[in-house]
């Protein structure tokens, strides 16, 4: 974990936004408000062992609007990452991931949203540092990366499809719509895959809930595997079957909105 720290340099920088206020890095406009009035504490930054995905989170003690915008200089255009929470209205936890980072590279954000008090708010640049590219490596190829989605138990909207959970992008996901530990994905590979390992790493809120914490993998309708560890970070735990459709079903989770930002499929070199 993080913890961002105050920089006014040049180099990556992250904004949460979405209520107003421009992308420079001009001093705010005397109507805007700090946003460090309204944090309970410093915003952190979780970045992914790749050092290609950083996930921001930050409460406040008042409900806002928010996304986040970076870049890799202060004119914060490299790209923006929506809040996680689905309801896209104002609420007092945040937490937005950034995909596209650079491994072992400084980046600087900015936290920029509007209150249901009716000011926007606007923060001090900040900074953190993605790690250098996780050398472990993983088991094999991942066969699910563009599977074909056969089914799933619901769709929370258009926004959180199925197809959402084998795109190989950490930042969009596939929720349920309430599923919590009945939550299931099936999956067609398009060819029988010899697997020899399995990760479901799972959406989540900001306040704990939609987590899937364990999972079982049906394969071709008969024999079931598993359970296999899950969570918000990536594990892969070690699997060995051939099959080519694999129905995924949440074994034990938080409740709530349960479903996946990543699954992965991985066969025998």
């Amino acid at each position: 974990m993080l913890r961002s720290s105050l920089v006014p340099a040049a180099g990556v920088i992250l904004l949460l936004s979405g209520c107003g206020g421009s992308a420079d890095s001009a001093a705010p406009d005397p109507a805007v408000r700090a946003a460090e009035q309204v944090f309970v504490e410093d915003p952190v930054v979780l970045p992914d062992a790749s050092g290609t995905f950083a996930t921001l989170r930050v409460s406040t003690d008042l409900d806002m609007a928010c996304a986040v915008v970076f870049g890799q200089d202060e004119s914060l255009g490299d790209g923006m990452a929506t809040d996680a929470d689905m309801g896209g209205g104002a609420h007092t936890d945040h937490e937005a991931v950034m995909s596209g980072l650079r491994p072992d590279t400084e980046y600087f954000y900015r936290v920029q949203g509007s209150g249901t008090d009716g000011n926007l708010y606007r923060s001090e640049l900040m900074t953190f540092r993605t790690p250098l590219a996780e050398e472990a490596g993983t088991p094999g190829e991942n066969a699910a990366l563009g599977a074909e989605v056969m089914d799933a138990s619901s769709e929370f909207s258009d926004a959180f499809t199925a197809a959402n959970a084998v795109d190989g992008d950490l930042a969009t996901e596939w929720s349920s719509d309430g599923d919590g530990d009945d939550a299931s994905i099936t999956i067609d590979l398009g060819r029988p895959v010899d697997v020899v390992g399995m990760a479901l790493r799972s959406r989540s809120m900001s306040d704990g809930t939609s987590v899937v914490e364990s999972f079982t993998v049906t394969v071709d309708g008969g024999q079931t595997y598993g359970p296999f560890g899950a969570g918000t970070a990536s594990t892969v735990s070690e699997a060995e079957f051939t099959g080519q459709v694999l129905r995924i079903d949440a074994e034990r989770t938080s409740g709530g909105n349960t479903g996946a930002a990543e699954i992965e499929v991985y066969e025998a070199p």
